[in-house]
């Protein structure tokens, strides 16, 4: 599954390691959140309801972020968004550190979404301009291996902090070095250059408006493709919020035990980018996500309201991240090969971080029904009903593998002038 990282050329390596590096440092500063929200909630007496809300207000401003960071990578280039993006999202990260209620990180955290949201949008076109289509569906849905890594860099930092730091300075010391990306920028800087197929379309390209993604050859794969994705983080963020309350809550684990089953459900994520690329070269997009869709609908039913014991339930959690990952990896290649070049950006954009925001009223969803039901046939619901939104959406949308980037959208433009 990884040999073709050896046929890449010297340049597809650099920015291959570039976006990869980039996401697993989005993932750690993204993350530093979850991981101090217990400590802030005892500190600030914080409450649940205005806890939640942090976390949704930055998958809004994500949403905004990936529109407005595409919509400038259309214009202004995928290498120095990415770059800024970078430094963006570390500045606001560092910041947090220094806030002082609620209010304040909020503000800090919103402005850390942009960059959040940005930082995916932009890579992610990125890298799937430079790579050719025969393996252009393994080498992007590596990249979100990256998040894996950079999830376990956060939680082994906030493990050491606050071991050998008090509880009051360890967490604006977790939030500080979050500020540590931003030397990925130099890198970058001396490294990576914009992708050919860009840089023939903007020496040629007129003025783009803002809107046109939602223009009549691109409004259905528009709404198609912000459907999907919608799917794909509903169903992901209903497990990775719920699943730590459900194995202390409903299986009654130690908090050691719940630290690590959830290490092997990040180990399963780290796979499942590996093993999506592989189907979507192999088998086609489509045909990917509704065959992964299918199994993650069955593995969380099993999970969730079937009797079995801890040994099996240990192993579905691998299972759960592999499945997780194998959906979200899918997307940055699929939606950069539906539009065309000059509004790829700003498309990748909306659609990958609406459905992200869409997607986090899904845990909100089992909050309301597990008050009538129990809490994992809650999860098991609204999980399963993303699930079916995928399999909608992807039966829908046209098959993209092997799309020579150059030639999409000449159809829909074709269609248009006619």
């Amino acid at each position: 599954m990884v040999e073709w990282f050896t046929d890449l050329s010297k340049p597809e390596k650099k920015t291959f390691w570039a976006c990869f590096c980039g996401w697993g440092l989005d993932a750690m500063d993204t993350q530093m959140y979850a991981l101090l929200l217990p400590t802030l909630i005892i500190l600030w007496r914080m409450t649940k309801a205005e806890a939640g809300f942090l976390g949704t207000a930055v998958l809004i401003m994500a949403a905004l972020g990936g529109w407005i960071a595409g919509l400038l990578a259309d214009r202004y280039g995928r290498v120095r968004m990415l770059q800024a993006t970078i430094i963006w999202f570390s500045l606001f990260t560092c910041l947090s550190g220094f806030t002082h209620s609620f209010w304040q990180l909020l503000f800090t955290r919103s402005l850390q979404g942009l960059g959040f949201g940005g930082e995916w949008a932009v890579g992610s076109v990125l890298i799937s301009e430079t790579i050719g289509p025969k393996v252009r569906g393994r080498v992007v849905g590596a990249i979100q291996a990256g998040w894996a890594i950079g999830y376990g860099i956060a939680v082994l930092m906030s493990t050491v902090l606050f071991t050998y730091l008090p509880k009051d300075l360890a967490w604006r010391m977790f939030f500080w070095l979050g500020v540590l990306p931003a030397l990925l920028v130099l890198w970058i800087q001396r490294n990576i250059q914009e992708a050919p197929v860009y840089a023939e379309t903007r020496a040629k390209a007129e003025k783009v408006s803002i809107w046109e993604v939602f223009a009549g050859p691109y409004r259905g794969t528009t709404l198609k493709a912000t459907m999907l994705t919608f799917g794909i983080y509903g169903g992901n963020y209903v497990m990775i919020t719920w699943l730590p309350a459900y194995l202390q809550l409903v299986l009654h684990l130690s908090i050691a035990k719940v630290g690590g089953y959830l290490a092997i459900n990040i180990l399963g994520s780290f796979a499942g980018a590996f093993l999506n690329g592989w189907m979507a070269d192999a088998f086609g997009r489509r045909k990917t996500f509704m065959i992964i869709a299918c199994c993650q609908a069955l593995t969380v039913a099993i999970y969730t309201m079937a009797p079995i014991n801890l040994t099996v339930t240990l192993i579905l959690g691998f299972a759960l991240g592999t499945l997780q990952s194998g959906t979200a990896a899918g997307t940055g290649v699929y939606l950069a090969e539906l539009f065309p070049t000059r509004i790829r950006g700003s498309a990748q954009g909306l659609c990958g971080n609406a459905g992200r925001a869409l997607g986090a009223v899904m845990p909100t969803l089992v909050g309301v029904f597990s008050a009538n039901m129990k809490l994992a046939a809650a999860m098991g619901l609204c999980a399963c009903s993303a699930y079916i939104l995928i399999v909608l959406a992807a039966f829908l949308l046209p098959e993209t593998r092997g799309r020579d980037l150059r030639m999409v959208g000449t159809e829909a433009k074709a269609s248009a002038n006619a």
